[in-house]
């Protein structure tokens, strides 16, 4: 559909033959549309009575989880405002780790009261201003709410990682993962001052299908995916001092092509004999600082490793550059570039340095370093997708504490931060003139969304819930949310459901700017394939 304005002089065409044009309110209430399927779509999966999607791509694998994020990271969506909503989960995930289905469900609630407006002709523009006012004083109130404690408080921490997992396939196991995760920060997390900083990087999560979950657990070192290069080394070490070295134990070819002429066979013999004494000598260089594991990132050439099968050293070769980052941080050794310059300063040390069978393969264990910066978690299931699954369970889990100890703040979860704020902004919508107060009670409605969303996924009656969830937050209990497990309502501080305050402020800025976002659009001009091609684009229509 081309774009044909009608003059006194006759029509003038403005755009292609092939763009395809939207505008006004088509274009609104498509967009709008949309972004809610793609609430909809991760709708059942919110709270700890959510249900899993299946997702099978094009090469049939297939991904079993209730993870917002890997749901709209798996499926390719096409609608332009669809990949927005995409986009905030992918944005959230990054940021705070958890909270991805809220806020999509949110941002989706948010256009969906927009829509009510806009059919009531209320312009997009004081939606906007509305929307933005409400959000803003949502986030002052959070803050006043929220409660403070203490960054390095176990028993905080393992109570907000256990809520994580609560809607997860890990809940019957939840406690022991979260005191598994707790341990895991706390041993990387780097205090500056009175504040923390975590570096998550430094946490490996190594997975093998096999064994069950609860045989999950968590390694004071580094787990290598590789095994001994030579069956005449030792396969275990305790006490071990331990080479970090990223060149190849080989003799190097010249850069330029270079010949040699040997005239009879003693220069021969001569010359093979001279590559093996410089593979001897790196060798001795290495046990000569007492090393006795030697890790490195390059190639080891055949007889260098039967030398150092013969000096009774157990190397580990080709190791990737991230797991020798990691290997410093855990044994506190340096990466050697150049073996003539290593001392014995440069060694790491480890209580055992041991190669263990788990399932088919054969993995290195760099294990009980001293005070390791450097962890690894080792995920077990009864099968791949557990495996998986756990593995994002677990993410989830290392993030939300992540934030808790970097924004010592924490506030109850099952919905009931939400439906406090939508009582409290829907009492002070009334200070608005005009029918921006309409779009200031829009925002606390859509709030409600997310307790109402858990209620309905626990198979409780929505409309009986709602009803007691506002009389007793009227009351001033400001904790009472939904309990899904048990379908009650109650108050979910005292039954250790904790959420970190982070979480909840990224949901509610995502959700708003991108529900604004969308609602500021009102033309969608999309440009299709080659020359000519009359097709529309993917989502249009």
């Amino acid at each position: 559909m081309a774009s044909i304005q009608q003059t006194p002089q006759g029509p003038v065409l403005v755009l292609k033959e092939s763009v395809l044009q939207q505008k006004g309110r088509d274009a609104q209430k498509n967009n709008i549309m949309a972004a809610r399927l793609v609430a909809d779509l991760v709708r059942s999966s919110l709270g700890p009575r959510g249900l899993d999607k299946m997702l099978v791509d094009s090469l049939g694998d297939v991904t079993i989880t209730n993870d917002g994020a890997t749901i709209l990271k798996e499926i390719d969506v096409q609608h332009p405002a669809a990949k927005m909503m995409v986009e905030i989960s992918k944005a959230l995930d990054n940021e705070v780790g958890d909270g991805t289905t809220s806020a999509v469900i949110f941002a989706g609630a948010l256009l969906e009261k927009a829509e009510e407006l806009l059919n009531k002709d209320v312009h997009p523009t004081v939606i906007i201003e509305g929307y933005q006012a409400a959000a803003d004083k949502a986030l002052s109130l959070l803050s006043e709410f929220a409660k403070s404690v203490k960054p390095d408080e176990k028993e905080i921490l393992i109570k907000v990682a256990i809520t994580s997992m609560q809607s997860k396939l890990v809940s019957e196991d939840s406690e022991v993962m979260a005191k598994m995760v707790v341990e895991s920060v706390l041993k990387i997390a780097e205090k500056k001052a009175e504040t923390y900083t975590v570096d998550l990087d430094n946490i490996k999560v190594e997975k093998k299908a096999g064994d069950s979950i609860r045989d999950t657990h968590l390694v004071k070192g580094i787990v290598l995916d590789k095994e001994v290069v030579h069956s005449g080394m030792p396969t275990k070490i305790e006490k071990a001092k331990i080479a970090l070295v990223n060149s190849p134990l080989e003799v190097e070819k010249t850069e330029m092509s270079a010949e040699i002429r040997i005239t009879d066979p003693t220069q021969m013999q001569m010359f093979l004999e001279e590559e093996n004494r410089m593979l001897k000598s790196m060798v001795d260089k290495i046990h000569g600082v007492g090393a006795n594991v030697l890790i490195c990132q390059k190639g080891i050439d055949d007889i260098a490793q039967h030398y150092l099968a013969k000096q009774g050293i157990l190397t580990v070769r080709r190791v990737k550059e991230s797991d020798m980052l990691k290997l410093t941080k855990a044994t506190g050794g340096t990466i050697t570039s150049n073996i003539d310059d290593i001392t014995e300063k440069d060694l790491g040390f480890a209580d055992l340095v041991e190669q263990r069978k788990v399932e088919t393969d054969k993995w290195v264990f760099v294990e009980g370093c001293r005070n390791p910066l450097a962890v690894t978690i080792l995920v077990r299931g009864g099968s791949q997708r557990v495996v998986d699954e756990v593995d994002r369970s677990l993410h989830d889990a290392l993030m939300v504490v992540k934030d808790v100890i970097e924004k010592p703040s924490v506030v109850a979860g099952g919905g009931a931060p939400e439906a406090y704020l939508a009582s409290r902004i829907k009492d002070w919508a009334i200070r608005f003139e005009g029918r921006e107060q309409l779009a200031v009670k829009k925002f606390a409605e859509a709030l409600e969304i997310i307790p109402l969303t858990i209620a309905e996924n626990a198979g409780m009656d929505p409309i009986d819930t709602m009803v007691n969830l506002r009389a007793k937050q009227s009351q001033g209990r400001k904790w009472t949310g939904i309990n899904a497990k048990d379908t009650k309502i109650a108050d979910m501080y005292s039954l250790d459901i904790i959420e970190p305050t982070a979480v909840k402020e990224q949901i509610i800025k995502s959700a708003s700017e991108t529900a604004c976002m969308i609602l500021r659009i009102d033309d969608v001009i999309a440009v299709t394939g080659g020359k000519g091609s009359g097709s529309p684009p993917a989502g249009m229509g």
